[in-house]
């Protein structure tokens, strides 16, 4: 039987505070050399750029926003090797998928973004599909949770193929208390 001994960073709260963090650990965890794409949720940017920082020559880097990114930071990441995406469409917020998107909740805010991003990035084609990548997420602000997950496009969430289901393969960090919204 083989094992694995890996460290899950928790922390005690959602929020920005943890970003330096959970670049850290996701550094960290791109050392091992197994995986080597990182997604990333951010809104505005900042959260990308402090990340293509972090990475550059070390992982591939997708930065991706549902809104409008502020230029100037989706040019920072792009020069420092990175692709910048906003305006992106959000898929477990589509028809049909309340109890999925409500599943991922349980296991926190930045959970859920984390999944989503990973969704949005196979479904645009700025992964390869199927392969293990980092997800990383936040609680409105900043990250605080980062996960290893297969690149699934959202058709094939639930595939009859098991090799192109959704997988959440390892959490590397996340917050313990969760941060509901509404």
């Amino acid at each position: 039987m083989s094992r694995h001994g890996r460290i899950i960073r928790y922390f005690a709260n959602p929020g920005p505070e943890n970003t330096d963090d959970v670049v850290k650990a996701v550094v960290k965890r791109i050392l091992l050399d197994d995986v080597n794409r990182v997604i990333v949720a951010s809104t505005s940017g900042r959260t990308g750029f402090k990340f293509a920082k972090a990475l550059r020559g070390r992982a591939e880097l997708v930065v991706v926003s549902h809104e409008r990114m502020n230029p100037e930071f989706k040019e920072r990441i792009i020069k420092l090797g990175g692709v910048a995406v906003d305006n992106t469409h959000l898929p477990l917020h589509g028809r049909g998928m309340d109890r999925v998107r409500d599943s991922f909740y349980t296991l926190g805010q930045g959970f859920k973004v984390a999944v989503e991003v990973v969704l949005i990035a196979a479904d645009k084609n700025l992964v390869k599909r199927y392969e293990d990548v980092i997800g990383v997420g936040g609680s409105g602000e900043g990250a605080d949770t980062a996960i290893v997950a297969r690149a699934t496009p959202t058709g094939e969430i639930f595939s009859s193929n098991k090799s192109r289901r959704l997988e959440i393969r390892e959490i590397i960090a996340m917050p313990l208390r969760k941060k509901w919204w509404g």
